[in-house]
């Protein structure tokens, strides 16, 4: 019977990244397959060029405010309202000194104004206020009395209120470099650009194959005895969440040949590839001893401190990430989204997958955790008016105690926490990191 390394988490991924690194993966990789996909649908997809903008980010002069488009060294002051902007529009007058132009939030500026005078800080003036604002003499005609006019009432710098032309994007600029998994505001910018395709990596194809002979379709009626599959449906949804396109190799029967076969066929059709159950110790678990015929350098780490999930295995063959995860529910999708997510992202060559999102809470009730492992909980959260200290301020972090063949454990919770290696007992109140689900 073989033995396990155990090493610990942290030293079992620097291996993995380490190996992937050495195979040319890694952010912003080059020489990846790539296609090319509307940019609105390019959501979460990792670009495989950099994008250089082909025109300056505004191409006018803009406001910012609503307002008045003026000289500024004609501010403060009475000045004459000589039109107004339509939004959408070049101005058809030019600005001179002493005159405004109305003008709206993103607008396009007239010649010769250089600022704008935010709409409440003018006052328009009546009848009157116009009268007693003309030269005392008469000097101007009397029709000019009654036009529109307006008093500014702050001293304006040059380019107040104003966008420059090129002042957010220059022409030539690179935009989004090669590697960013595109969000929502690099899909708004690009659009902006008028970019309307873009290159990007080619979604990766994760083989998921999952083993037993106790193991039934989830549309089938189970016998006594069998379970349904689900392991590979949950980790099929996990991976096309984080970027890649799951295929599923189907149940396969506890005998060495079917694991032989199934693995030749990940290395020919996949990227990556997911082995659920048969990677313990067991007479039955073939993975490990399959695993290293597949390529090299194989087997990184086989067996890491960690709960649930410690015969997890870690390897990279001929080039290809290759998962032995746990057979039991909990155990698979947690090692999973921990470990094999982060090396999907890994070999898109993401700048920035995605971070997992963390809540500070406080345990409602005393958690006991193996002291050599490195633990990880599932928790329902709630806002609690417990006497417990730390509670009041905090949300509460409710442990459920569950087994890691039942699925609704993690399906009651809302994330997991931690007990690090060398903690036995988290007592009610301790704080703890909540990893949350969503």
């Amino acid at each position: 019977m073989r033995k396990l390394d155990l090493l610990t988490p942290a030293d079992a991924v620097a291996r993995l990244n380490a190996a992937l690194d050495a195979a040319g993966y890694g952010p912003a990789r080059s020489g990846a397959a790539t296609e090319t996909v509307p940019t609105t649908q390019a959501r979460d997809r990792v670009l495989a060029r950099d994008v250089v903008s082909p025109i300056p980010m505004p191409e006018f002069r803009r406001s910012t405010v609503d307002g008045y488009a003026v000289r500024a060294d004609a501010t403060p002051g009475v000045l004459r309202v000589v039109g107004e902007v339509r939004m959408g529009e070049l101005a058809p007058f030019a600005v001179r000194h002493g005159e405004a132009a109305l003008v709206h939030t993103g607008g396009n500026l007239p010649e010769g104004a250089d600022a704008v005078a935010m709409l409440e800080d003018t006052v328009p003036l009546t009848l009157d206020d116009r009268r007693q604002a003309e030269p005392a003499d008469g000097s101007l005609p009397a029709v000019l009395v009654r036009q529109w006019k307006i008093q500014t009432n702050k001293k304006l710098a040059p380019g107040e209120n104003v966008i420059q032309p090129g002042e957010d994007v220059k022409a030539g600029e690179v935009v989004v470099r090669a590697g960013m998994r595109l969000r929502e505001q690099e899909i708004g910018g690009l659009l902006a650009l008028g970019i309307t395709q873009v290159e990007v990596i080619r979604k990766p194809r994760v083989a998921l194959i999952a083993s037993g002979d106790e193991l039934a379709p989830a549309e089938a009626e189970t016998r006594p005895g069998q379970v349904r599959n689900i392991n590979a449906p949950m980790l099929a949804a996990l991976v096309a969440r984080n970027g890649g396109e799951p295929l599923d190799f189907g149940i396969l029967p506890d005998v060495r040949a079917a694991f032989e076969a199934a693995a030749q066929r990940a290395m020919r059709e996949a990227d990556m590839v997911i082995f659920m159950a048969g990677s313990s110790v067991g007479e039955r678990d073939f993975v490990p001893d399959v695993v290293n015929a597949m390529g090299e350098p194989g087997i990184l780490a086989h067996g890491i401190l960690f709960r649930p999930g410690k015969p997890t295995l870690f390897a990279v063959c001929d080039g290809k990430p290759v998962f032995g995860l746990p057979g039991n529910p909990i155990s698979a999708l947690v090692t999973g989204m921990l470990f094999a997510m982060p090396a999907l992202w890994r070999i898109q060559g993401a700048l920035n997958p995605p971070e997992p999102r963390f809540i500070r809470a406080a345990l409602a009730s005393e958690m006991k955790s193996p002291r050599d492992l490195e633990h990880w909980f599932p928790v329902r959260l709630a806002i609690s008016a417990s006497p417990i200290p730390n509670l009041q301020s905090l949300p509460s972090a409710e442990p459920i105690s569950t087994k890691s063949n039942l699925i609704f454990g993690l399906a009651r919770a809302d994330g997991i926490a931690c007990a690090p290696i060398g903690v036995d007992n988290l007592a009610a109140g301790t704080e703890v990191d909540v990893r949350l689900f969503d």
